[in-house]
């Protein structure tokens, strides 16, 4: 994909997930997590971070970015979704180091995730700020939305 495309592609994205936080907020659970201090961080194949920080506290929003990162750049390393790689790891499925990542290090919660765009792009993708499932979900939906 054209580097113009993907970056308006992503840029979409985030605009779609910004207009998304609102359902969440409205679902108590996902409030009182962060309320509404998210961030998104993705990485393409060649390494290009893309991430945006949603909310009011710049504490708090660059915590979730933190995460967010953490989770984008582990499912770049690994291909495989957070939570799911460390149950990989730890069920020696697959050798601790063999990906560049240390246990302490790996995060086992959800929210990151491989996304294949629909012309084939692989982007990685972390979400911080609600629950694990929803992290997963307002990711999905904001691409569909695209």
């Amino acid at each position: 994909m054209n580097d113009q495309i993907l970056h308006l592609r992503i840029a979409l994205a985030l605009l779609a997930i910004e207009d998304l936080i609102p359902s969440y907020m409205d679902v108590q659970e996902d409030k009182v997590i962060s309320n509404g201090n998210v961030a998104v961080c993705i990485i393409d194949e060649e390494g290009t971070v893309y991430g945006r920080m949603y909310g009011n506290d710049k504490a708090k929003k660059r915590q979730s970015y933190k995460i967010a990162w953490t989770k984008a750049s582990q499912v770049w390393l690994t291909g495989v979704k957070t939570g799911d790689y460390e149950k990989l790891v730890f069920n020696n499925i697959v050798d601790e180091n063999a990906n560049g990542i240390e246990a302490p290090d790996l995060i086992g919660w959800q929210g990151g995730q491989p996304l294949t765009l629909s012309d084939g792009t692989k982007l990685s993708v972390g979400f911080s700020g609600f629950r694990g499932v929803s992290d997963l979900e307002i990711v999905i939906k904001a691409f569909k939305k695209i």
